[in-house]
């Protein structure tokens, strides 16, 4: 087991010991995955996705020894070239027995590419990657499927921040990419993404390549009782104690998104306090605050007045249920309907606002508590 100093991650996964619940997640995805059911799961940023798309892979391959689990982020990606690279980088050569690997048994999947092979500084592992021309990128794409099928091994692949996809000036993506998925029962995907409205539309539209072709799932707050003993339990292994009362005091203030409770957590875990307060609490807030005061700043500064008024508007009410709402509207001094209207798409389509089944929010936590301060 992993030696981890700080039991609050925030970044990568290690094991189901640092990872808290999503039992029920959990199981649900492999279920699917496993009956032959592609999944598409939906959150906001930060909620988990990526810890508990890990944490599916772990358990796979507890239970499946020869299954081989690939991670894909691609919301880096500007073009389906791009696409085509990252994917190649991260899956070719990983399927290759020793003896098939000194038969070059890769070589005979790709004649549209070149494959270079090479040493990862850091690990020292041998690696491939693809040495494509931009013509040949779908020829190379299908390569790509074809290796994964002629392996004949299980391969679980999540492409997350899939909605990327719909930015690339190519839009045959979906269809190119449906057309090899569903020839390829030995690989089950996960497409996992945080614009809702946009996941929603690739997957539940019926003018869509992928309509209705996977299970969908929302990945909501953590369960509070649950997270709880998650968070006592490792602070109190560190002869701490952190009482119920004020870690739902810091949920609360979070609406329990994942990340910024996580975040808090691991400042709280390296104070000296024996028995943590909501003074300690709030020393780590201003602490955090205080760090991220300049990117915020400049933040504010790219938004024009309605904008900035609106923003600040939502921080302070914390989850505006109504943005239209007459109480809300004039008691925070915002202009007309079309005003608001306007200001609203673009604080949403910068991600600077997040619109739930419950309402609005600011989407960054800390920046909300920032913002609702000033």
């Amino acid at each position: 087991m992993n030696n981890v100093k700080n039991p609050f991650l925030l970044y990568g996964y290690v094991s189901p010991v640092y990872f808290c619940d999503r039992e029920s997640e959990t199981a649900e995805i492999i279920a699917a995955l496993q009956n032959g059911r592609h999944v598409t799961l939906m959150s906001p940023r930060r909620m988990g996705k990526t810890g508990l798309i890990h944490n599916v892979f772990y358990h796979i391959q507890q239970q499946e020894k020869a299954a081989v689990c690939f991670y894909l982020d691609i919301f880096s990606t500007r073009s389906l070239q791009d696409f085509v690279a990252m994917m190649g980088r991260c899956i070719v050569g990983k399927l290759d027995a020793p003896a098939q690997r000194a038969a070059g048994f890769v070589s005979q999947f790709f004649k549209s590419t070149r494959l270079v092979f090479s040493t990862d500084a850091l690990t020292n592992l041998p690696q491939v990657s693809l040495d494509f021309r931009p013509e040949d990128t779908v020829n190379t794409l299908e390569e790509i499927f074809t290796y994964l099928k002629q392996s004949n091994r299980e391969c679980y692949i999540a492409i997350d921040e899939f909605q990327q996809i719909l930015e690339y000036e190519d839009d045959s993506v979906e269809a190119l990419l449906r057309s090899y998925i569903q020839f390829c029962p030995n690989v089950h995907f996960i497409f996992s993404g945080s614009k809702q409205h946009l996941m929603t539309d690739i997957f539940s539209s019926a003018k869509r390549p992928f309509y209705q072709s996977t299970q969908k799932m929302t990945l909501a707050a953590l369960d509070r009782e649950k997270y709880y003993v998650f968070a006592r339990d490792h602070i109190q292994a560190a002869g701490k104690v952190l009482t119920e009362e004020l870690f739902s005091y810091i949920y609360d203030m979070f609406a329990g998104h994942t990340w910024y409770m996580q975040y808090t957590l691991n400042f709280l875990f390296d104070t000296n306090a024996a028995v943590i307060t909501k003074e300690d609490v709030s020393q780590v807030l201003l602490k955090i605050l205080e760090q991220e005061e300049s990117s915020f700043a400049a933040e504010l500064d790219r938004l024009t007045n309605n904008q900035m008024r609106l923003l600040v508007a939502v921080a302070k009410e914390g989850l505006v249920p109504a943005i239209n709402a007459g109480t809300f509207v004039r008691k925070h001094g915002l202009k007309g309907t079309s005003s608001i209207n306007k200001a609203l798409e673009y604080l949403i389509d910068k991600e600077l606002v997040y619109k739930s089944a419950e309402g609005y929010c600011v989407y960054n936590r800390f920046f909300s508590l920032w913002l609702s301060r000033m």
